[in-house]
């Protein structure tokens, strides 16, 4: 694949990534100035490391130190660098963050192609299930990777980024450009020919792991034609099998969609049967509301009546108390009458007997 073991800018031991200087020739930049490829590649690496928002300002001051050292061609290339998509800003973030998991979606790539060059229908199959298996979860590691930095990832951008971890198994040249992490759009894969690299990558690559793969000796045309013939094959064979994965889908969409259906309607009668439920207590709750209004009323009227009953008792017990309080004085004035009676009599027997 033409992959070589290279240093991050802080020494550390980075991930394998393609040999760019072998991939991309020397750059030109607008006005014919011829520039120094290492120039230009530690900038390129830099501005595609850092996040879209930060990406304009962070290349305007690799611009302005361009300039400021006197290189005016290398500020000219390095103002021409274009912004990355999130999608692509994706995809570099997960080349430079798990470099092992892209070197593992490659080396799938590799197996893939050996095995569509080998017509193993079977190992073809097993392939193709585990590619959806890797893509889908590396699409998933690279969400998680960028919600890590700051950035949560839209459906839609994790289908390109998709697509892009499929054209880099597809094609060994979109593999590089992948793993060198200077995407500035998406990739996709339309399942015949190589990837179309025009204007996806930052730096151009004008020749690859693919096509040192593909002729390495410089075979003549004719071998190129039966190659091509024997590639046109493979291909052929890939989109019925890839058609007939799509129809197996589709039966798979149909019976999902059909045991929705079937759920939406067990849960619709579910409801139904709860909704009448709710009715019945409803009702019995109207009920239990008008009875107890009535009690209350009732309970109110009782309350008036108890409160009359205890004001009359109290009347009567206020009555009580004032007859008791004359009965008292009407004893108390018999028992001075009896006495004064008695003294009375007494004084009257005293002088019937003659005593003074």
């Amino acid at each position: 694949m033409g992959r070589r073991r290279r240093h991050d800018a802080d020494g550390s031991a980075g991930r394998l990534r393609p040999d760019v200087g072998r991939l991309a020739p020397p750059l030109t930049a607008r006005g014919g100035v011829e520039l120094d490829d290492d120039g230009l590649h530690p900038i390129a690496e830099e501005l595609y490391a850092v996040a879209p928002e930060e990406f304009i300002a962070a290349r305007t001051a690799a611009r302005d130190r361009a300039r400021a050292a006197g290189d005016r061609g290398l500020a000219k290339a390095v103002a021409a660098l274009p912004k990355p998509t999130t999608a692509a800003w994706v995809c570099n973030l997960l080349a430079r963050r798990r470099p092992g998991e892209v070197d593992q979606l490659l080396e799938l790539g590799d197996l893939f192609r050996q095995a569509q060059a080998d017509l193993s229908a079977d190992q073809l199959r097993a392939l193709g299930r585990q590619r959806n298996q890797v893509v889908a979860a590396l699409a998933r590691e690279a969400r998680t990777v960028a919600r890590r930095e700051g950035h949560d990832v839209s459906s839609a951008v994790t289908e390109q980024v998709q697509s892009t971890l499929r054209a880099a198994i597809a094609d060994p040249d979109a593999g590089a450009a992948l793993q060198a992490g200077r995407l500035t759009t998406a990739l996709s894969y339309s399942g015949l020919g190589p990837v179309d690299l025009s204007g996806a990558l930052a730096l151009p690559l004008t020749s690859g792991p693919a096509a040192a793969e593909r002729d390495p000796a410089g075979a003549a045309g004719a071998e190129a034609d039966a190659g091509a013939d024997a590639a046109d094959q493979r291909w052929e064979e890939q989109r019925r099998r890839e058609a007939e994965e799509r129809r197996e889908a589709e039966e798979q969409r149909r019976r999902e969609l059909a045991q929705a259906r079937q759920d939406a309607e067990d849960a619709a009668q579910v409801a139904r049967a709860a909704a009448a439920a709710a009715d019945s207590a409803e009702q019995q709750l109207s009920g239990a509301v008008a009875r107890c209004d009535d009690l209350q009323v009732q309970a109110a009227r009782l309350a008036e009546e108890l409160r009359r009953v205890e004001r009359r008792a109290a009347d009567a017990a206020g009555a009580v108390q004032q007859a008791e309080r004359r009965r008292d004085a009407a004893v108390r004035r018999s028992r001075t009458a009896a006495a004064i009676s008695d003294r009375a009599a007494e004084r009257a027997r005293g002088l019937a007997d003659g005593r003074p």
